[in-house]
This record gives structure tokens, C-alpha cells and sequence, in this order.
């Protein structure tokens, strides 16, 4: 019998990157940084210093918890490889977490208080005032399914019967203009994302046997990617 399960949690889905390490559910290490394309370059060093900040080894790993998406084509690709490689030397499941669901776990812990009524958005910045977002409850249940959305100021209009709409993520912090006189929308500013959210569920998966398959496994991008090239002068 396992009497501790370790996790090593990857999320690259936005320009965070982030690695942590939990132990039956709780972070005990977790080594990030916040600037862009440092997926590739990065990655594998903020693996190995989480685990020598957490002293433990590969073989002591009884998964490989990445978040899969949406988020960025780019980051998403990367994250995912690295896991599956990890998965297959060392012979251990891949586990899913939703980015946005990992989110709203991340999130509301911070609040000191938590008004019942409150739906929580998580938003991940796409491009001009799209976004990829859902929205969930105080009791972290999913009441609208994550979507590519174009937000405008009466985006949240319809259901104004609530007490309110909080904001948050990369995709939430160009909006803190639009909605500054809002009396129903409220926007969180500088939130980013960690591999420290999901820790508890990757945990009830890995608890719940609810792997994917390293082969076939492909991250959530949502939308296909759009590769542009370069006006000819």
C-alpha cells in the first residue's frame, strides 16, 4: 500500500509556467514564473528544482497531473509533451484538470468571504476582447461550460438577477475598464494562473482511477490554431 502519493502538477496553458509537487492532495513544493515563451526554455529546469525543493525523486512520483487546456496552442503543446514523456520513462498515469476548473479552486480559497450568490468566471485572455471562460458557483460547481466568448459591456446583462459576476484570469484584466461602473460585474486584477490549483483534483482523480491515455491524449485547445505569416514588404 502507497502511504503517500506524490503528484508533479504542470500548468502551461497561459504564460505562466508552473510546476508544483503535491502530496496526497496538498502543494508542498511549487516553482513558477510569470513571462512569456518561457515554456520551452524552462520547463524542465522548474522540474527538477520542485523536486529538489520537495526531496523527492522521479520514482517516488505516482503521477503526471497536467493542466489540459484551453489556453495557449503554444504552451498547451508543450506542457502536454512534456508530461506524456514523463508518463512513458517512468511508467505512471496522466491526469486531466480543466485550466478553468483549476482556476475557480485557486481563487476562491482567497476570498475572505463568499457571497452564496456570487458566479466566479474564470477567464483566460485570447485575443482582442474574446476570451476563454465558464462559470461556476460558490460551491465550485460548472453552471456554464467553458466557451470562446466575445465580451462587451452587456455580456453579463441578461442575467443580472444574481449578486454579481466576479472576473477573473489573464482574459479579465482588460476588462477592468468596461465594467468599472458596473454594479453587477466585478473584475479581479493580476491573477494568474499556478500549478498549485489542481493539486486536490488531481488527487481525486488519481484516487478515482480516472487516467488518460499517454498516446492518444490531446490537449483542449478549443479553437484550431491559426498560424499567420509575415506581410511581404
Amino acid at each position: 500500500m502507497i502511504e503517500n502519493t506524490y503528484i508533479l502538477q504542470i500548468e502551461t496553458a497561459t504564460p505562466v509556467c508552473s510546476v508544483a509537487i503535491s502530496k496526497n492532495g496538498e502543494t508542498i513544493a511549487k516553482v513558477e514564473a510569470d513571462a512569456p515563451n518561457l515554456h520551452a526554455s524552462h520547463l524542465t529546469l522548474f522540474m527538477e528544482q520542485v523536486l529538489d525543493k520537495a526531496a523527492v525523486t522521479r520514482n517516488d512520483l505516482a503521477a503526471v497531473a497536467i493542466s489540459m487546456g484551453p489556453g495557449s496552442y503554444t504552451g498547451l503543446r508543450i506542457g502536454v509533451s512534456t508530461a506524456k514523456g514523463l508518463c512513458y520513462a517512468l511508467d505512471i498515469p496522466l491526469i486531466a484538470v480543466n485550466t478553468l476548473e483549476a482556476m475557480v479552486y485557486g481563487f476562491i480559497p482567497q476570498e475572505h468571504s463568499v457571497d452564496a450568490g456570487r458566479i466566479f468566471v474564470p477567464m483566460i485572455d485570447a485575443r482582442r476582447m474574446e476570451v476563454y471562460m465558464a462559470k461556476y458557483d460558490s460551491h465550485l460547481q460548472c453552471i456554464a461550460e467553458t466557451a470562446a466568448c466575445i465580451i462587451n459591456e452587456n455580456s453579463f446583462f441578461e442575467e443580472a438577477e444574481n449578486n454579481g459576476y466576479i472576473l477573473f484570469g489573464s482574459g479579465a484584466d482588460k476588462f477592468e475598464t468596461l465594467f468599472e461602473n458596473s454594479h453587477t460585474v466585478q473584475v479581479e486584477i493580476g491573477f494568474r494562473n499556478s500549478a498549485s490549483f489542481f493539486d486536490k483534483l488531481a488527487f481525486r482523480k488519481f484516487q478515482q482511477g480516472m487516467f488518460e491515455d499517454v498516446v492518444y491524449f490531446e490537449p483542449y485547445y478549443l479553437k484550431d490554431f491559426i498560424a499567420t505569416t509575415p506581410k511581404k514588404r
